[in-house]
């Protein structure tokens, strides 16, 4: 006599499956959301041109990528036009060089302020006149 496999899987189980399917089918996003998310194509294109499509539109953002980069300026221009920094200083180092490099300018400003000629002897050579003297009131 052979023995037959009975299931004997309570039927509240599967009802709870159930329930949990019809949960989670409740909560699942809506079409547009997941255009949005570009998990479906938002396309009117038949199905089997879709790879097709996004295959050219693919190649062509490529193109367009390899385009733009073909006409970036070089570096000496970026320089040029201060975008980049002339240092040639490790990226990590170029905010210690600018810094360097101000008090640096700072400091010979200082020293051309401090030896600079005094108004007297500006006016001997012939560069100022007596009506431009700094020290003239009336000015």
């Amino acid at each position: 006599m052979a023995t037959a496999n009975i299931d004997e899987t309570p039927l509240s189980v599967s009802i709870e499956r159930r329930n949990s399917l019809e949960k989670h089918l409740q909560n699942r996003p809506d079409q547009q959301d997941l255009k949005e998310k570009h998990i479906l194509l938002d396309t009117n294109v038949a199905p089997s041109l879709q790879a097709a499509r996004q295959e050219l539109a693919r190649q062509r953002m490529s193109d367009d990528l390899k385009k733009h980069i073909e006409r970036r300026p070089d570096r000496e221009e970026l320089v040029e036009r201060n975008i980049l920094p002339s240092t040639n200083a490790a990226p990590a180092l170029q905010a210690h060089a600018r810094e360097l490099e101000k008090h640096m300018l700072a400091d010979t400003l200082d020293h051309k302020i401090q030896n600079r000629p005094q108004p007297e002897e500006l006016i001997s050579q012939g560069i100022l006149t007596e009506d431009e003297d700094p020290r003239n009131p009336s000015v």
